[in-house]
């Protein structure tokens, strides 16, 4: 689950703000014995960062999205991702808001635009059978099961001792679980191989047990943290796909498009058609490169292309 919320554009591109609040580049925002620092010499100081040049890129590529399909994008998805949001991130979500420099307002707008690029992401998704037996090779049904995350290594392995002796696991559950969504429900928790609620060490060990069967100690590594996390499951109710792959044709129709719109090559290339479909054009020298590795990626997808149909 996630912990810390998706901002992007955190920090709001000081530069702009300061340019936007001014009513001239020469305005001062300091004086001193001898000197000053004024709004244009902050800009030709801080374009000079790669987080801002990074920052530029990142709203120029939203702005293109957000022009384009921003009109698919309703209040209803706005409001839906900013609850979701609000409750994975629980008491820290306004302090994290604020400290990024985001209003509510601000926030949702974007959010528009995050999604408005989703959409646009979508829109050049195409699934084809191939892609639909990949998902199929992967993909798991929804099962339920509980769980119970200890707070270390040596306290999982005390946990299993006492699940061995018969202990009952909703109850330790309630009582040890560090997991806090679950915790109150005995550790009971319902999901399927894309899901994001546990990490996938932990539903790769669920999947494999039979109704009632308990795992060993799961250890699970956090990749951005490089954490450890220690979990023990109860498989309460598991599930098999059988071989119909058109009872599960809306599932595995879903895992095909989120595979490939996570895929960084086909993001690279639709960002790049829809930066020359904008006509896009670079006013400041020292943002001439920004966009290169997209405008390269495009010229790069095009001589395949053309070189594997010769």
């Amino acid at each position: 689950m996630k912990k810390k919320i998706l901002l992007a554009t955190a920090g709001l591109l000081s530069v702009v703000v300061l340019g936007a609040c001014s009513g001239s580049s020469n305005q001062d925002i300091a004086t001193m014995k001898g000197g000053k620092i004024t709004v244009e010499d902050f800009y030709n100081e801080a374009k000079k960062e790669q987080t801002n040049q990074s920052l530029v890129r990142n709203m120029i590529i939203y702005k293109v999205f957000e022009n384009a399909y921003g009109d698919k994008v309703t209040d209803k998805q706005i409001d839906k991702e900013y609850d979701k949001q609000a409750k994975q991130l629980g008491d820290s979500f306004e302090s994290q808001l604020k400290s990024a420099g985001y209003t509510k307002k601000s926030y949702k707008e974007y959010l528009k635009q995050s999604l408005a690029f989703q959409e646009g992401l979508k829109s050049h998704v195409k699934i084809t059978d191939k892609d639909l037996k990949s998902a199929w090779d992967s993909f798991h049904p929804e099962v339920t099961a509980r769980i119970i995350l200890a707070s270390s290594e040596d306290e999982a392995k005390e946990i299993k001792k006492q699940l061995d002796d018969k202990g009952d696991f909703a109850k330790i559950a309630k009582e040890k679980s560090q997991d806090s969504t679950t915790k109150e429900d005995g550790g009971e928790i319902k999901f399927d191989s894309q899901s994001s609620t546990v990490p996938s060490e932990v539903k790769e060990a669920a999947f494999k047990l039979k109704n009632g069967e308990v795992s060993d100690v799961i250890t699970a590594m956090d990749s951005s943290t490089y954490q450890s996390s220690y979990y023990i499951v109860k498989m309460e109710k598991n599930s098999s796909k059988g071989n119909d792959m058109d009872k599960y044709k809306k599932e595995l129709k879903q895992i095909a498009e989120d595979t490939k719109m996570a895929d960084q090559t086909f993001s690279s290339e639709v960002i790049a058609k829809e930066l020359k479909k904008a006509n896009v054009k670079i006013k400041d020298d020292s943002f001439e490169n920004i966009l290169s590795d997209f405008l390269t990626t495009n010229s790069s997808s095009k001589k395949a292309t053309t070189e594997s149909t010769k």
